[in-house]
């Protein structure tokens, strides 16, 4: 019989998702206030998030998230644990087949400063009844989340949520433009709030933005430096020649709006783009979390930040002077010191809903 105390704590990844739901019992690593049926911070998120999601148990939020807690995505903030409720049944009402299907969780903290997890999440749903989008299209879709969730003595107490919603409409049959210019629309309508968090949050991003950041020599043990000089050398640099460094030859990079890309010039020309599009841009590193993977290999989940102005043509289209602040997640998969596969996930519908906002100037 295995012992539990010597088990490994829950490496998503790899782990049927049978086992990810009952894992042998014990705990693997210190958690203190926890609910005693969880035995790593992995498990904690991975069951929580079926129990409330893929059961529909949506009331259990009460008991793991915290009543004033706060979920940060870029269409807004969502603040306490009964408009997190009240959220979750609005997008069962539009998908109710929706599953949330772990791909990774990638985490890093203790006990006592709190836990924070990088989930990666890959839903298939079909869009049977109305939604923030409008009435149902029948439609099904895939499409990617990532939540970065801050989790202290069984709550969530703080989330950063990031889903690849353009991407959704479109499979929905959708005009994302059309979408982004209603919702802009509405912010005017509804003031200044949303545009005030984005450019202080932009501010933020120009003013961290890092400077010329050394490639340490391998990133095991050194996920927090490898992430700051690939942003300040391929984001704030634009020192694309340096591509090479960073990606593995056969890398793969799986991004928003069904984006699959193979290789550094095809992850260079996005990169580009975005350049195009925003000259000025600037990049921060926010968050970074590493845990090992098969054979020596590393999993490094990084939250950033972009900001610039739209000035370009490029990614979203004629210029129109917007100011623009994206939040994003990357988890990378490390092999020999290179990215060997990527994932990264933004909403690049809130991207544009801000790039049409010159149509309702203030």
């Amino acid at each position: 019989m295995t012992d539990k105390n010597t088990l490994p704590i829950t490496m998503v990844a790899t782990t049927d998702f049978s086992d990810l739901i009952e894992p042998t019992p014990g705990r693997r690593q210190p958690m203190k206030g926890f609910d005693p049926e969880f035995v790593d911070i992995a498990d904690y998120i991975v069951r929580i998030t079926s129990w409330i999601w893929d059961d529909k148990n949506v009331d259990l939020c009460k008991r793991y998230y915290s009543d004033d807690g706060i979920i940060h995505t870029l269409a807004g903030e969502i603040s306490g644990v009964d408009t997190v409720i009240a959220n979750t049944w609005k997008t069962l009402e539009g998908w109710p087949d929706r599953t949330l299907d772990a791909d990774n969780v990638v985490w890093s903290g203790n006990e006592n400063d709190g836990y924070y997890s990088s989930h990666l999440i890959t839903s298939q749903m079909t869009n049977t009844g109305p939604s923030e989008f409008g009435s149902a299209t029948g439609k099904k879709a895939r499409v990617r989340t990532v939540a970065d969730c801050l989790c202290l003595e069984n709550k969530v107490i703080e989330e950063w949520l990031m889903r690849d919603n353009l991407g959704l409409v479109s499979q929905m049959g959708l005009d994302g433009n059309t979408i982004a210019q209603t919702q802009a629309k509405a912010d005017f309508e509804a003031g200044s709030e949303l545009q005030e968090m984005h450019r202080q949050l932009a501010e933020q991003t120009i003013a961290r933005a890092p400077e010329n950041c050394a490639l340490p020599e391998a990133p095991e043990g050194n996920a927090e430096q490898f992430a700051q000089a690939y942003v300040s050398r391929l984001w704030c640099q634009r020192q694309l020649d340096s591509l090479p460094e960073f990606y593995d030859y056969r890398a793969s990079f799986e991004g928003p709006s069904g984006r699959n890309l193979y290789g550094a010039a095809e992850i260079g020309s996005y990169f580009q783009s975005f350049f195009s599009a925003m000259p000025d841009l600037k990049a921060t590193v926010d968050h970074v979390a590493d845990i090992p993977y098969l054979g020596g290999a590393r999993d490094i989940a990084v939250r950033w930040s972009l900001a610039g102005t739209h000035t370009g043509e490029g990614m979203y289209g004629a210029p129109t002077n917007q100011p623009i602040y994206i939040m994003g997640s990357s988890h990378w998969r490390v092999i020999n010191g290179r990215i060997r596969s990527e994932w990264t996930v933004f909403d690049e519908l809130a991207v544009l809903r801000q790039v049409h906002r010159n149509r309702f100037p203030k």
